[in-house]
């Protein structure tokens, strides 16, 4: 069901003839409150699909504002397991669009595996974007993401090879998050 609401979203936006917006929050900033209350906002006002940021302490793909946002949501105490728990809620209160969350690999290793792909499935999640993770190194959340239907969508670089393109593409499925500038995001 998630890659499917992935390509039905997609869809009806080109059936639309509207781009796909692909709203951002990072979860927890300035409270989760304030994360659900947006991210239903986002959805009434026409987002196509909505990725959550997980907080990370060291968010090397991230420019300042992210940067702000993930420190400050740290201090409030947002975990990965919260981000899991948001993405439940919103289920709960009734946003449809697919939900991507998007962080770095290492609180996805520390969490496990498997517990955060089964646990971000039953939450209603649709993908996982790993920021720091090069399609050489996504064997083994890619298998726990295809054993629960989840999206695992690679990042491209505008410096991007062809032989880099060909390999994202390969192991994601999806989407491809096209990175618009050289550097960090989010400035």
């Amino acid at each position: 069901m998630p890659l499917e609401r992935i390509n039905y979203a997609f869809e009806t936006a080109r059936r639309r003839g509207r781009p796909g917006i692909i709203p951002f929050l990072t979860t927890g900033f300035p409270s989760i409150k304030a994360t659900l209350d947006l991210a239903m906002a986002m959805e009434e006002a026409g987002a196509t699909l909505l990725e959550l940021g997980i907080p990370f302490s060291d968010p090397i793909a991230d420019g300042p504002t992210i940067q702000r946002a993930s420190f400050h949501a740290l201090e409030k105490g947002t975990t990965l397991e919260q981000c899991i728990y948001v993405c439940r809620e919103l289920r709960s209160l009734g946003l449809t669009i697919p939900l991507i969350l998007m962080g770095y690999y290492n609180p996805f290793l520390s969490y496990g595996l498997e517990r955060f792909a089964q646990e971000a499935a039953e939450a209603g999640v649709d993908g996982i974007i790993g920021a720091d993770l090069p399609p050489e190194e996504t064997e083994p959340l890619k298998e726990v993401c295809d054993a629960k239907d989840l999206a695992l969508v690679p990042l491209l670089a505008p410096t991007s090879t062809d032989e880099r393109v060909a390999k994202a593409c390969a192991t994601g499925s999806g989407f491809i998050y096209c990175v618009s500038v050289t550097g960090v995001t989010g400035a």
